[in-house]
């Protein structure tokens, strides 16, 4: 990472989707693009991770800047 980013930290949310057929879909909603699979939740951690380290590495080698996360979620509870 450039040097200036280098010890910057930055805060990402990983939804965590079950799959039908086992494991999980996890993805960055901040980041379009970014996501990966995983058998168990650590793993998917583990995943998203490099994922979204390898996401910002190559925003800051092509000189673009780091998104800012802004979401909110909230569970929303519907009767049908």
């Amino acid at each position: 990472m450039a040097a200036e980013h280098q010890n910057s930290t930055y805060r990402f949310t990983a939804i965590f989707e079950k799959e039908d057929d086992g494991g999980y879909h996890v993805l960055c909603p901040t980041l379009p693009g970014c996501h990966t699979q995983s058998e168990t939740i650590e793993e998917g951690i583990s995943n998203i991770r490099e994922a979204i380290h390898l996401y910002l590495e190559t925003l800051l080698e092509d000189g673009m800047p780091i998104p800012h996360e802004d979401i909110v979620i909230k569970p929303i509870e519907i009767t049908a």
